[in-house]
């Protein structure tokens, strides 16, 4: 028989029943959901480089190419790494893939997710470094549509934003999941600084050519399936000889994303919705979903990192009062 205690009615586990509360102490926020989105897109670039071109000198030439046109202090070391991986391309590769898989793990595990997204943003650091030549916005190559700034720097910016923070005593939730690790404004220049490189990098001289743009589309058809080589060969279409006006208006666009997180509500919401349409277009018929189609691919590339990172910053719909979060639970009872 169960007793009317005034203290379990006041602890809603009467109203609510032990099983109901169970499953409210474990159900996923949006934060959770995104940070196993993350975890599963670790565990993908793992997978990936498990490959058997992976443990090929294939994979140590792919390094070294990202070098040229980077100043000495940044490509010579790149070019040193490559060297590594050339003469034990089965070691180093197993280790990386390895490397991946765990982070991915670590950040599906609540127990282990602190030290995951630690090891995933010196990680990401790294291979930013080494693996992607800072994403080649020191060379002059960087554009939006190839993955500039580089899709493994949004990892480790992901990793920042959606850290597991117990929420606060306060009575108004965060304006938006990544402000609640790092606060509203630091958030917001987060991403004024990520989609304002975006849209400098639209305009520079590689992209704002007649056709800098339509070569770089097209050059992905290869090796793609054909309905995905048709999608390049029709986007490449519509921007030939219009490199310098395509360029213009994606950079017009990405700046209105850039400052869309300081307006109010409503525009902020157009701002997000409109990121996430162009990093899934620029993902689909820029990037080939990282070429992952043709083989080879390390990585999904930027545009669904860009997307996903979009989701975190959809504003939340009012200011409520907060109850525990899994996270809060966590930490007091530790």
């Amino acid at each position: 028989m169960v007793s009317d205690s005034p203290a379990l009615a006041g602890s809603g586990i009467l109203r609510a029943g032990p099983s109901v509360a169970a499953r409210q102490a474990v159900a996923p926020d949006t934060r959770r959901r995104l940070q196993l989105v993350l975890a599963a897109i670790w565990l993908l670039d793992g997978v990936l480089q498990y490959q058997s071109f992976m443990f090929s000198r294939g994979f140590s030439q792919m390094l070294d190419s990202v070098a040229p046109g980077n100043p000495a202090v940044i490509a010579d070391p790149i070019t040193w790494a490559a060297k590594i991986v050339a003469q034990h391309p089965v070691p180093t590769n197993a280790t990386f893939a390895t490397i991946q898989v765990l982070i991915g793990l670590g950040i599906a595990c609540r127990r282990t997710i602190r030290p995951a997204l630690a090891a995933s943003i010196i990680w990401a650091v790294a291979v930013w470094w080494f693996g992607e030549g800072l994403g080649g916005i020191l060379s002059g190559t960087a554009s939006p549509v190839n993955g500039a700034p580089g899709a493994v720097i949004i990892y480790a910016l992901l990793a920042v934003l959606l850290w597991p923070v117990a929420d606060g005593d306060g009575t108004a939730k965060p304006a938006f999941v990544a402000a609640r690790p790092v606060g509203a404004t630091v958030a917001r220049v987060l991403w004024l600084v990520l989609w304002g490189s975006l849209a400098y990098f639209a305009v520079t001289a590689a992209n704002r050519t007649a056709q800098g743009l339509h070569d770089m589309v097209a050059g992905m058809a290869s090796g793609e399936p054909s309905w995905l080589s048709a999608i390049n060969r029709g986007a490449a279409d519509v921007l030939a000889q219009h490199g310098l006006a395509a360029s213009i208006v994606l950079a017009v666009l990405l700046a209105v994303v850039a400052v869309g997180v300081f307006l109010p509500v409503p525009l902020s919401r157009t701002a997000v919705v409109l990121a996430i349409v162009i990093a899934l277009v620029i993902w689909v018929a820029g990037e080939d979903f990282g070429t992952i189609l043709a083989g080879g691919a390390t990585d999904p590339n930027s545009g669904l990192l860009l997307a996903v990172l979009a989701a975190a910053y959809w504003p939340a719909s009012a200011a409520i009062r907060r109850t525990p979060t899994p996270d809060r639970t966590e930490a007091q009872a530790s």
